[in-house]
């Protein structure tokens, strides 16, 4: 993928799109690649860089969701563990098994986990990861030797999936290319066309690296914004009522001595609510996550002092050894889209997980809520009502089997570019071209410079943050490993982009002043 030519597309293209979508993150990527594979034009608008938002800001769980199970939610658990099968079989070079353990401190805790997570196993059916099963203290601690060992009874074992959400968000991306959609991240859409009537037909957009304008025309027009929901609506009805009631969650990133191991933690019931897992992640700790309303969406959240000391506090019952604030890597907070229920957003943890298709009455076709895990589905479903909304031609969804780019079999999680899956050879070959771009670009972090250069010439990374926040993960992983990074990925890019020494000094500025919001240093209260 390269932007420039994704450009020239635009501009040359006279004809109307079939599907115009706003939005680069899991839900947009998501639609991009069912509508371009069913044949039909497809642009993809993105204000910022492809999942920017909530979208690489997930727990990294491709997941039924076992809270929602207990909750009674039955259909959203079947679906979702469904489409978990069916990602692992799509792209087994992102998503794999990781085995959790819920820990039992009292009597009743085996049985009624036991239980549940048996009903776990049988409504994934066929889509399976594993059987759960319960184990003894003994057997427990084997598998997660940094439990807290005090009255521990046993546990319960089960399997989830594990991914790397913003590394598949750009295979998705890929994906879409590769079938003929046009993407393009920083192009943000500023105005919504209509017709005579008043329908929705189109868009204008602006290159934000040149400031062109674009005005393009749409059979359908799909708003696929996440948190950006509303926004994107009122352009087409100011007075749209509010959809989205947006919950932060925080993740807190730990040395992976915190865990041992490839044993993940699952705790069920925490003080807010919410689940709390601790989970193995790129030779890290993940422990999160908290679930707090906020009034506004961003870009950029900040954690809340609170949710730093509960997600520290819990995890401290649960691990030999309590995380402290100066054992913490990186933070990085997410917003969900969540749908109001009625008019009142109550508590967010008891919002709708679900998603939701609405159509106003000029015709914009906007999808929401939902989860990573369901994206496809969400996709299927929105193009579906878009075949209809706009007329278009009636061709089947094909995204059920097929291979996302990028598709491996039989690749190790733990191997160097495994997340590149059959990409991985082509950054091999530029190393082995150029050996200096073999050389790790942090001794904490396994990235080397060929994956910048790979990044910029081929995923349309545009700065040092697209690179070190999405297509590595070293910002989320080790935030001060990351601003150590930042002046040689900066170079790299200068040499790739025809930039000058104060371009690339003007990006590591910027980089590492986002950079510190990721550290512990910058709270609000």
């Amino acid at each position: 993928m390269k932007r420039e030519e994704m450009i020239a597309r635009v501009r040359e293209r006279s004809e109307p799109w079939d599907v115009i979508v706003i939005g680069g993150g899991a839900t947009g990527a998501g639609v991009a690649v069912d509508a371009a594979t069913r044949g039909f034009s497809v642009l993809l608008l993105e204000r910022e860089d492809f999942a920017k938002g909530t979208s690489s800001r997930s727990t990294k769980l491709v997941h039924g969701g076992v809270r929602y199970l207990e909750q009674g939610n039955v259909s959203l658990v079947m679906e979702a563990l469904k489409e978990r099968g069916i990602l692992r079989q799509n792209a087994p070079h992102l998503v794999h098994d990781v085995q959790f353990v819920v820990p039992n401190y009292s009597w009743w805790e085996a049985p009624f986990y036991g239980i549940g997570l048996k009903i776990y196993d049988l409504l994934a059916g066929k889509y399976g990861f594993g059987k759960s099963e319960l184990l003894s203290r003994e057997e427990t601690l084997e598998r997660l030797p940094t439990l807290r060992q005090d009255g521990l009874r046993g546990g319960v074992i089960y399997h989830d999936g594990q991914f790397d959400d913003s590394r598949l968000l750009i295979h998705l991306i890929a994906t879409a290319v590769d079938h003929g959609a046009v993407a393009l991240n920083y192009a943000p859409v500023i105005e919504l066309q209509k017709d005579a009537d008043g329908f929705v037909d189109g868009v204008i957009a602006v290159d934000s690296e040149t400031s062109e304008r674009f005005t393009l025309q749409a059979r359908v027009v799909v708003n696929a914004t996440g948190i950006f929901t509303d926004e994107i609506r009122r352009m087409a009805d100011k007075q749209a009522d509010t959809m989205v009631a947006p919950s932060q969650g925080i993740h807190l990133v730990l040395d992976r001595s915190f865990l041992r191991g490839n044993t993940a933690v699952m705790v069920p019931h925490t003080s807010d609510g919410r689940v709390l897992f601790a989970i193995p992640w790129h030779e890290h700790t993940v422990v999160g996550t908290t679930d707090t309303p906020i009034e506004h969406a961003s870009y950029e959240p900040l954690p809340f002092e609170q949710e730093i000391e509960f997600v520290l506090e819990t995890a401290s019952e649960y691990l030999s050894r309590p995380p402290k604030r100066e054992d913490v890597l990186s933070i990085y907070v997410g917003i969900r889209p969540l749908v109001k229920a009625g008019g009142e957003a109550g508590k967010t943890s008891a919002l709708s997980r679900d998603h939701t298709i609405h159509i106003d009455q000029s015709g914009l076709l906007t999808i929401v809520g939902g989860k990573w895990t369901t994206y496809r589905h969400m996709a299927e479903d929105t193009v579906n009502h878009a075949i209809t909304l706009g007329k278009l031609a009636d061709s089947p969804c094909v995204t059920h089997d097929l291979h996302i780019h990028g598709y491996a079999e039989n690749i190790d999680p733990h191997e160097g570019l495994a997340v590149y899956g059959s990409d991985a050879e082509h950054i091999r070959q530029l190393a082995k071209e150029r050996p200096e771009l073999a050389k790790q670009l942090h001794p904490d972090l396994p990235y080397i410079a060929a994956e910048v250069v790979w990044a910029a010439r081929t995923e349309m990374a545009r700065s040092v943050e697209d690179v070190l926040a999405r297509r590595t993960r070293a910002l989320f992983l080790n935030a001060h490993a990351a601003i150590a990074m930042a002046p040689d990925v900066a170079s790299l890019l200068a040499a790739e982009f025809g930039k000058d020494k104060a371009w690339a000094e003007a990006e590591v500025k910027s980089f590492n002043q986002l950079a510190k919001q990721y550290t512990l240093q910058k709270t609000e209260v």
